[in-house]
């Protein structure tokens, strides 16, 4: 027979002191937690939401990122004439090959500089992959030494507001706009017209990239294989979604690895908190424990009632915890990928998964915490116990 729950509930209401002491700790570790995951899901979904499942992209053969690649002007025409590539309302394909690189630029009202992805694109082919809403100014004119700035760097690195001029290889641009993409990678970059930023950049001989909408997304290992083996090209093919998400692993493992191991750490002493508080509570309610024993209450009835009264205190402390996280939700920050070596932008994420899975993380670090102290209740001597010793 259980111990009915509402013993507990009026046992953790008759110490609240001691309670409310080790749900705190409990509250600040999973705080840490949260904090740490929400700032790794928001780097994955943020390049996760710029790619799409219909499109492939295709880079040279070896390269890891966009910025290493490259694709000859041949090469590209051999692509868009693939049959499964498909076409827009005029006849043409719908791809887009693009020029990309990276530019160092200074910070605003900090010391240092990081480099920004620059993205020379055809006018023609923009809204292929993604069309920018242009929230400010507007968008460059071809064939000009015009740039729009996406949202997420106009404001914190030096020249990058609408109306600015920044130097790229040190050739004056003019900033004429500053654009969104529904919160994708693509805003923490600058483009401009690849007609004018190849020689800049020295990229005359090809572009770094190309991404094709597909006729039959289904027809993507066919179209890949074929692509992968012809000796003309030397390319590998991904789906763009793919290819974004894979961009995120390294740098969001090493922000998930570092907020576990800190949790870890701070999770021991909320452990020993959890562990010392419900000690004294069976220290101090020997004669309670006793008398349970003597009503018919089994040894396992009184073990499992003492590590669901340390749960509880550990959930509340998780709540606590989640509140104290709801905050940064929404919060822009920034990190280098390492895969690109180029800064992006991005929100801290706190998703309903993840408060779910602090709060059973919170419960389990609770029943951890009381399990010792748990069974040395259940296994109490009677007569001590009885004796109020």
């Amino acid at each position: 027979m259980a111990i009915p729950f509402v013993y507990n509930v009026r046992s953790v209401a008759q110490r609240p002191v001691a309670m409310l002491t080790t749900a705190i700790g409990v509250g600040l570790t999973i705080a840490v937690l949260l904090a740490a995951m929400a700032l790794a899901e928001g780097f994955r979904s943020t390049l996760a939401s710029t790619g799409s499942p219909d499109n492939v992209l295709v880079l040279r053969e070896g390269a890891e990122s966009e910025v290493t690649s490259g694709l000859s002007f041949d090469m590209a025409s051999i692509l868009r004439a693939h049959s499964n590539v498909a076409l827009a309302a005029g006849g043409g394909p719908l791809a887009s090959f693009e020029m990309v690189t990276t530019v160092n630029l200074p910070r605003v009202g900090q010391m240092g500089a990081s480099n920004i992805k620059v993205r020379g694109v055809n006018m023609d082919d923009i809204g292929m992959r993604t069309t920018p809403t242009i929230v400010e100014g507007r968008t460059f004119t071809p064939g000009t030494d015009e740039i729009i700035v996406g949202d997420r760097i106009s404001s914190r690195f030096v020249d990058c507001r609408v109306g600015d001029e920044v130097k790229l290889q040190k050739r004056p641009f003019k900033v004429v706009g500053r654009f969104t993409t529904g919160g994708s990678s693509f805003e923490s970059e600058i483009w401009g017209d690849a007609r004018v930023l190849m020689p800049v950049f020295h990229r005359e001989g090809g572009y770094q990239m190309g991404v094709l909408r597909m006729k039959d997304p289904a027809a993507f290992e066919a179209m890949k294989q074929e692509w992968e083996s012809d000796p003309r090209l030397g390319v590998h093919a991904q789906r763009e979604r793919d290819f974004y998400e894979s961009q995120s692993a390294t740098t969001t493992g090493m922000i998930r690895g570092l907020g576990i191991f800190i949790t870890v750490i701070m999770a021991i002493g909320a452990l020993f908190g959890a562990a010392n508080t419900m000690f004294a509570a069976v220290a101090n309610r020997g004669r309670e424990i006793a008398t349970l024993l003597v009503l018919g209450f089994s040894p396992l009835a009184v073990m499992t009632s003492f590590v669901l009264e340390s749960a509880m205190v550990a959930l509340v402390g998780g709540a606590l915890g989640c509140v104290l996280a709801l905050p940064i939700n929404g919060i822009t920050t920034s990190t280098t990928n390492f895969q690109s070596f180029s800064e992006v932008a991005f929100q801290f994420r706190v998703t309903p998964q993840l408060l779910i899975a602090a709060l059973v993380f919170s419960a389990v670090l609770g029943a951890l915490g009381g399990f010792f102290p748990a069974l040395r209740a259940a296994n109490q001597p009677l007569a001590r116990g009885l004796r109020g010793g």
